[in-house]
Formats: structure tokens, sequence, C-alpha cells
């Protein structure tokens, strides 16, 4: 049976339109380029309240470390948006325009199953690289800051965290799905970001060496 003109278009709209969905939800593909528009556009509004009481007492449980404000005072080309992020459970907002390296970001959800399985890894690195980079947690677009620090505790996450509920890093970054990392050099500048699920401490490390241009030491 051959469908009419109209109804050919809106089947193919439809397939279109489902396409992009599935595209933009996979987040395993790279990404070598940071949008430098500077923007801080989130995907929506949101109300999500990431410093209450109970949070606060999470993250204590936790022993999360605290958030710290970055070194720097200027922008740097190819650096880091200006956005700023608050900490998640409760401490100081931080400017990420601020931030310098050799540090580590990596954007994760508690809602994200690849996510789940690669923190440890990231957890490993700041234990056994805290002397050559630092490592730096993104809640992304996540609403469940309870279950954000949840999962943290229940994996032994420890290095600090914010929170992007509302996905103000989705322009800058060009975010197309998680997990992701993101490699910031000791001038400020992003050297790199990876759009890519962390399946071994190896691939972890070996990334770090490339984009940072640090050598880790031997594992403890």
């Amino acid at each position: 049976m051959t469908l009419p003109n109209k109804t050919r278009r809106r089947t193919t709209v439809a397939a279109t339109v489902a396409l992009l969905a599935a595209l933009a939800a996979c987040g395993n593909s790279n990404a070598t380029g940071l949008d430098t528009s500077r923007s801080s556009g989130g995907m929506f509004e949101t109300k999500v309240d990431v410093d209450t009481a109970e949070l606060r007492a999470l993250k204590k449980k936790a022993e999360v470390e605290p958030c710290e404000p970055g070194s720097g005072d200027g922008t740097v080309d190819d650096g880091m948006p200006k956005v700023t992020l608050p900490c998640l459970g409760g401490g100081p907002d931080v400017d990420l325009n601020t931030l310098r390296g050799p540090l580590v970001i990596n954007l994760w959800a508690q809602w994200c199953g690849p996510c789940r399985t690669e923190l440890p890894f990231y957890q490993r690195l700041h234990d056994e690289a805290a002397d050559e980079l630092d490592v730096l947690g993104v809640d992304y677009q996540d609403t469940q800051p309870k279950a954000a620090l949840e999962l943290a505790a229940e994996i032994g996450v420890t290095y600090p965290l914010l929170a992007d509920p509302g996905a103000a890093l989705r322009v800058p970054f060009r975010v197309r799905g998680l997990p992701a990392v993101v490699f910031v050099d000791r001038d400020g500048t992003v050297t790199h970001i990876e759009y890519v699920a962390i399946r071994s401490y190896d691939q972890l490390r070996n990334l770090v060496e490339e984009h940072l241009a640090v050598t880790l030491s031997d594992a403890r």
C-alpha cells in the first residue's frame, strides 16, 4: 500500500526525531572540542536544593572532601567556562573559570549505569595520584542529590563533588551523554573532553597521561 504524501512526511519526521533523540542519549563517543562562547545557559530550570541538613549529614558520613575555590584569577583561552556550580551536600560554590590543573573532572549521575561502574576508578586515581593531580566530580543533570550522595557513600567516593542539576554545562561542554571526563592542564586550558565509559583503571590512567602530559607514579 502506498502512503499519502502527508502521511509519509509525518512518518519521516517522526523517525528523524526518534533517531536524533537516540543519538543524543549515547555517551560513548569522543569529543575533542570545547565551546568557548562561555554560555552558562542550562538545558532546563530546576529548583533542586543540593544543600540541606540531611545532605550535609550524608556528605559528612561519606567523608566526601569539601569543595575548594580555584586558584586562577582570570579567563584562560580554551579554559573552563565561566559557570558557577554549588557544592553537592553543602559548601562553597565554585567558579569553574578559576580552576587550574592538572585536574580530572568526571561528569556522572546516580541514574547513569556506566557512571556507577567507573566511579571506583576515579576514586583510585584520587587516592594514588594525589601528588600529581586533582580529581573533581560533577553530579550532572541529576535531580536526586540524596541518591547521588548515597551512591558516593556506597562506592567510597571521597573526592570533592559539585552539582549541576540544571545542566549548565551542557552548552559549554557540548554534553551529549554520560559518562564524560574533562582534562584541565596547569594553566587552566581544557585539553580534551572524552565521552566514554571508563572500564579499567589502566584506561583512565592512559587518558590522563596522554591529555595532561603527566607521568603517574606506580600504584602503591
